[in-house]
């Protein structure tokens, strides 16, 4: 019987263990406190000036990633955050000792060499090694790159090995960072200002969500995470602070999918003076420079693939503008729908193969239809305007009908991607809408908000963006744990 993975696993690390206490009785410590690099990979490929070989020299550290050895010789890769370099060792330059130790070198040990840049034959930039050292010994294997790493669980839970082995994936998550990163300076250039406000609140607000709780021992209270951070940051437009934004974290105890996580990334930004159609603009401007600075498609376009359909997503062409009781006319195809009475429109959703719960509100029912059969089918860039008032209590509502609000829900790709409102900053108007939302309980409103309100908040346009939705969309991943570099997962399950 041929061994398992685990079992060859177990037997490496064995060897690993013994050449580990090799080393160190023989005076070496493995596990160095620092070692001066003067490159990354990619700065030192560009580095060569070509037909110049040896005119530059380069210090570089990495993990070991690919060993070819050649007798006297080894061509070696390590790969560190910008990606690999190869590195060329040779026993006539490095010496018998430093050869003999090189030799004994494992994949996955990190290593600092120094030496001149050179191309080879096959015309590959190298490091031509006079010195190296080993930086942090290996004590396990790294898994073999097709097969090692095929439980997606262990992708998830094991991120870091997921990073070593697997391009696309070390890629994406680092296209994440600058997409954030993007976001920051695209703010910072039309003068908003980053905030951070509180994660423990004593009132759970800004959403409909349930929150996780917590206690506070010391003042003996329970306190929420927060599930948004519109309010506090609303009472900073109140304090004078006219542009602002904040990129934080979101807890919500609620269930975990392809497109949702109990604690992810959302931007939310204000702006005084503006309403729902400046956001538009803003988040417009935002979501094409995305596209053409960080994304760069090949073609020069402003077009990404979206895989599960199949079609072109064009940044750059006409984003839609449709009001949402428009949509779900179309989708019921009944012109009367918003009339009807409640038992119809249970019997309409089920027609359409939804499951509706009977105790539900009639805007409920409605949008199921609206995020289960319409939502879905908004592949390119849609406005999706005028929501019914009950669906948010912090936004105006529309002068001419006030069943609707002024707002819009950007949707691309199928999922929602930024929510914005022209804010509601008419105290007595909020007071009614919370109330009527905390079914007139008190306690469950935020009272210091209101407060503010009534010192006065100048009119403002504000939006949310997810950004690990965002980030599914640019990085075509197939689910929000192939964004976030440490999921949340159940307990348990690590390796062995």
């Amino acid at each position: 019987m041929s061994d398992t993975p685990s079992d060859i696993s177990h037997d490496q690390h064995a060897v690993r263990r013994q050449k580990l206490a090799e080393m160190r009785a023989g005076g070496f410590d493995p596990f160095r406190a620092s070692f001066a690099t003067t490159h990354f990979s990619a700065g030192a490929l560009g580095a060569y000036v070509d037909g110049q070989d040896n005119a530059v020299s380069v210090s570089v550290a990495g993990r070991l990633v690919v060993i070819r050895d050649m007798g006297k010789s080894q061509f070696v890769k390590i790969l560190d955050q910008q990606g690999p370099i190869q590195l060329y060792v040779k026993k006539d330059v490095v010496g018998d000792e430093a050869y003999a130790a090189f030799k004994k070198l494992d994949l996955g040990d990190i290593i600092g060499a120094r030496g001149a840049l050179f191309k080879t034959k096959t015309g590959e930039v190298t490091v031509r090694v006079e010195r190296s050292v080993l930086l942090a010994k290996a004590l396990r294997p790294l898994p073999e790159k097709w097969h090692g790493l095929s439980d997606p669980e262990q992708v998830y839970r094991q991120r870091y090995l997921d990073l070593i082995v697997n391009a696309e994936s070390r890629a994406r998550l680092q296209r994440r960072s600058r997409v954030v990163s993007h976001i920051r300076r695209f703010l910072e250039e039309r003068s908003f200002i980053e905030v951070e406000t509180p994660v423990l609140e004593a009132t759970a607000g800004g959403a409909a969500a349930r929150p996780f709780v917590t206690h506070h021992n010391a003042l003996n209270v329970d306190l929420f995470l927060r599930i948004a951070t519109e309010l506090r940051l609303k009472r900073l437009l109140v304090g004078g602070f006219d542009r602002v934004f904040e990129i934080g974290r979101i807890f919500r105890n609620e269930g975990v999918s392809r497109r949702h996580n109990p604690e992810f990334t959302m931007l939310e930004v204000y702006e005084a003076y503006s309403d729902y159609r400046g956001m538009m603009k803003l988040v417009r401007d935002l979501l094409t420079g995305l596209v053409r600075d960080v994304i760069k498609p090949d073609d020069g376009s402003l077009k990404i693939r979206h895989a599960a359909s199949g079609q072109d997503i064009d940044f750059g062409g006409e984003w839609r503008e449709v009001r949402y009781k428009d949509l779900v006319l179309s989708t019921t195809g009944d012109a009367g729908w918003f009339q009807r009475p409640k038992a119809e429109k249970i019997a309409r959703a089920e027609s359409l193969g939804l499951v509706v719960d009977p105790t539900w509100e009639e805007f409920e029912i409605t949008n199921e239809i609206f995020s289960k059969k319409i939502e879905p089918t908004l592949i390119q860039p849609t406005f999706v305007t005028h929501l019914p008032k009950e669906l948010c209590p912090l936004a105006k509502l529309n002068a001419e009908d006030p069943t609707v609000l002024d707002v819009f829900e950007l949707t691309i790709g199928g999922m929602e991607i930024a929510p914005a409102y022209s804010e509601q900053n008419d105290p007595d108007v909020q007071r009614e809408m919370f109330e009527h939302q905390a079914g007139g309980e008190r306690q469950n409103v935020d009272q210091d908000f209101l407060l503010a309100l009534e010192h006065g908040m100048p009119p403002a346009g504000g939006m949310g963006v997810g950004i690990d939705r965002l980030c599914i969309l640019l990085t075509g991943a197939e689910s929000i744990r192939d964004v976030i570099l440490f999921p949340q997962l159940r307990p348990g399950g690590g390796a062995a």
